[in-house]
């Protein structure tokens, strides 16, 4: 059974996001045309996901150093084992789909917390001398992103550095195929908002069956 697991970044509810609603649209569909799919839904603003602190860091040093896993704090310990399980849960899915607003030419800093703790040495890629190799070949991911402005075209585009960045993160990662459904314009044209709207979930749906 294909795992798919839809990872949104917004604290906003469904009725007042774009994202979210232009997402849903994309899940119903993908629901309808992949029936026999696993769906695991997962807000980062709502999921209680282990983050990078000094503990984690310690142990990690520790590690490094050559100390014994079992000669390490207690705490450092559990939090060591709650983020290897957490990274293990990302890495069993086949499918990402990344639904995120660009904040502040960026992506949500609780996103960016999401792939701190994913994109660990050792689990999710290593180091050669060739540059780093990703563990999670064979996956594939879509992004919708959602701007009220429009950075997918000139002259804005050097200032996106939120799909580029999850981009160049997931290949890193290992994942290769990586689409993107940008959402945007709706901020700056008002009166045409709706529409953009409407075309951006008629192309979440046209996404969701060849996903």
């Amino acid at each position: 059974m294909t795992q798919v697991l839809y990872i949104t970044a917004n604290p906003k509810s469904i009725e007042s996001s774009v994202g979210h609603r232009v997402g849903q649209a994309f899940l119903k569909a993908y629901r309808q045309t992949h029936a026999n799919d696993d769906i695991e839904e997962m807000n980062v603003y709502e999921e209680d996901f282990p983050i990078l602190d000094g503990d984690i860091l310690s142990a990690w040093e520790k590690i490094r150093g050559g100390i014994p896993f079992s000669e390490m704090c207690h705490v450092e310990q559990q939090k060591i084992n709650e983020l290897n399980q957490f990274i293990d849960r990302v890495a069993s899915a086949d499918k990402y789909v990344f639904v995120s607003p660009m904040w502040n030419w960026s992506i949500p800093p609780r996103l960016k917390a999401f792939i701190d703790s994913i994109v660990v040495v050792g689990k999710t890629f290593h180091y050669t001398e060739n540059g780093p190799v990703g563990h999670l070949t064979g996956k594939k991911a879509i992004h919708i992103q959602v701007s009220g402005g429009i950075y997918s075209q000139e002259p804005f585009t050097k200032m996106d550095h939120s799909h580029p960045y999850l981009k160049q993160v997931l290949n890193i990662i290992g994942i290769q195929n990586v689409e993107v459904l940008y959402v945007e314009g709706h901020g700056i044209n008002r009166e045409g908002a709706d529409e953009i709207i409407r075309k951006a979930i008629s192309d979440a749906e046209k996404h969701a069956i060849t996903f």
